[in-house]
């Protein structure tokens, strides 16, 4: 029998000592991106190296995450954190500014708009979003995914009324980048944390920016990894900020770039494609047990699959090895290239005992 991609994959770079679907919480981390790790510590230890880290690798995970997303890398900033990258969206909006975004929503999206207190926030349901944006909204802020309970928002419908309403759209890839296919150029800014389904260690985080959004974002993190040139402006201020995305780096945890360069490596062999027939099938196939069990599921195509009211069950399927989470009262489940029906058929079990 013919050997998948997909299997390839968690042959060689997954050794999952529980049945492991809380990828929504944070993703494993393949074998190569761990070596990468104790490679880098290793060499920090002892002395081998002039610093504690390679901008090739920080560069490589920004092309990695670039051809994921279907931009070019020059759109890329990098950075440690999906709120720090709201942070400067935030930043960029005259006071007064409309941000209209689902109703819970994840904080980390909107908490940055809303602490400034002189934005109007307003809050529809996420099925109405489109329908929402108006004139006089300045931006839309929502997910792909959403985090509580996997429900996918209708990105082409949201992009369009903003469009025809002249706002500016940001949307978070959080949970849906490694799975769902992402056109990041489509919006003027994307944020991204790379601990979920991108694979990558916590501390990775990406932006992107389109060529016209760019220019209206403050650098408020300008220091010398965000110059034109790095290694000639590290003493006193800036002279020549980066041309590109770059401007927008924060200084990066080497560490986790270095096992980041990694994980997109192996995304990018598997293929998204790939990646969403098979986490949506096995998805699709845990739906359908719930409902022959007797619990009624969020509907929905989504990798993450939620079961409303079931959360306290959590403890109880984590005792039996089944790692889920709870979130909003729901119970939720979420896979990827590690999981296979042996996973969703251990879980249907846990539940139906």
């Amino acid at each position: 029998m013919e050997t998948s991609v997909i299997d390839q994959a968690r042959a060689t770079e997954f050794a999952s000592g529980s049945t492991y679907l809380n990828t929504s919480t944070c993703g494993l981390l393949p074998r190569r991106a761990a070596e990468a790790v104790r490679k880098l510590a290793d060499e920090s230890a002892v002395g081998v190296r002039g610093g504690v880290g390679s901008f090739a690798s920080v560069d490589a995970a920004r092309a990695g995450f670039a051809r994921l997303a279907g931009v070019t890398p020059a759109r890329v900033a990098v950075g440690g954190s999906v709120a720090a990258h709201v942070g400067l969206v935030a930043a960029s909006l005259p006071p007064g500014a409309e941000v209209l975004a689902p109703e819970g929503e994840f904080s980390s999206v909107v908490s940055p708009f809303a602490v400034r207190g002189d934005l109007r926030m307003r809050y529809v349901p996420l099925t109405g979003l489109a329908e929402a944006v108006r004139p006089g909204t300045a931006l839309v802020a929502f997910s792909a995914v959403q985090s509580s309970d996997g429900r996918i928002a209708d990105l082409d419908a949201v992009r369009e009324a903003a469009a025809a309403h002249g706002a500016r759209t940001m949307l978070d890839a959080s949970q849906s980048a490694g799975w769902l296919p992402l056109d990041a150029g489509a919006f003027d800014h994307t944020v991204t944390g790379g601990y979920k389904f991108l694979l990558c260690p916590r501390g990775t985080s990406f932006l992107t920016v389109t060529e016209e959004a760019q220019s209206a974002l403050p650098t408020l993190y300008a220091s010398w990894v965000a110059a034109e040139d790095r290694w000639n402006s590290t003493y006193g201020p800036v002279e020549k900020l980066a041309a590109e995305a770059r401007r927008f780096d924060e200084p990066v945890a080497f560490l986790a770039y270095h096992a980041a360069e990694q994980s997109l490596e192996l995304l990018a062999e598997v293929g998204i494609e790939a990646a969403h027939a098979h986490a949506t099938g096995l998805a699709a196939r845990f739906r359908e047990g719930l409902e022959s069990i007797g619990h009624p599921v969020v509907p929905g195509a989504s990798a993450v699959v939620a079961v409303p009211g079931l959360g306290g069950r959590e403890p109880d399927l984590a005792e039996a090895g089944v790692m889920v989470s709870a979130r909003a009262g729901n119970l939720r489940a979420a896979f990827h290239l590690y999981n296979t029906v042996a996973d969703v058929d251990r879980a249907l079990d846990v539940l139906s005992g």
